[in-house]
């Protein structure tokens, strides 16, 4: 696998903005949730996806009560320190305490992220409220500066 630079992950994130939200989709100014937005980065950055992603209703995290994308990203990415993640890492987010966590977006900065979020259409936006439900913070593997 080749170097991966911050710039890189984040140029495309941003190739991403206006795509409309889809549940389980993945394709560039089509579709995509917040799990297909980190897929199709993924593809454009590193190559091929490590594992395909197994159908999920909207409700998966709470209905299966497991931390299916936390496990999935620590199987994929490495661990950053939530207190010092940087441009391009991956942030996980819960959206109740002792809930799954079940939001992806990509760091831009260290005040805001790219993210597709149900109703809208993928964004760059302030992570603002959203740090208090931060999870985890992963970088892409292979991630040079």
């Amino acid at each position: 696998m080749s170097d991966v630079t911050r710039a890189a992950i984040l140029r495309e994130a941003r190739l991403w903005i206006g795509t409309p939200y889809r549940h389980q989709a993945s394709l560039i100014h089509v579709g995509c949730d917040c799990l297909g937005l980190v897929r199709g980065v993924w593809r454009a950055v590193v190559g091929p996806e490590p594992e395909t992603a197994p159908p999920y209703s909207p409700d998966w995290a709470e209905a299966q009560g497991e931390e299916t994308l936390a496990l999935a990203a620590h199987r994929h990415f490495d661990v950053v320190a939530m207190d010092s993640f940087r441009a391009g890492d991956v942030l996980l987010f819960r959206f109740r305490d002792h809930s799954p966590a079940k939001h992806l977006g990509i760091a831009a900065s260290a005040t805001h992220m790219v993210h597709a979020h149900g109703g809208a259409c993928v964004a760059e936006a302030p992570i603002g409220l959203w740090r208090k439900k931060l999870a985890g913070a992963f970088a892409f593997p292979g991630v040079v500066d």
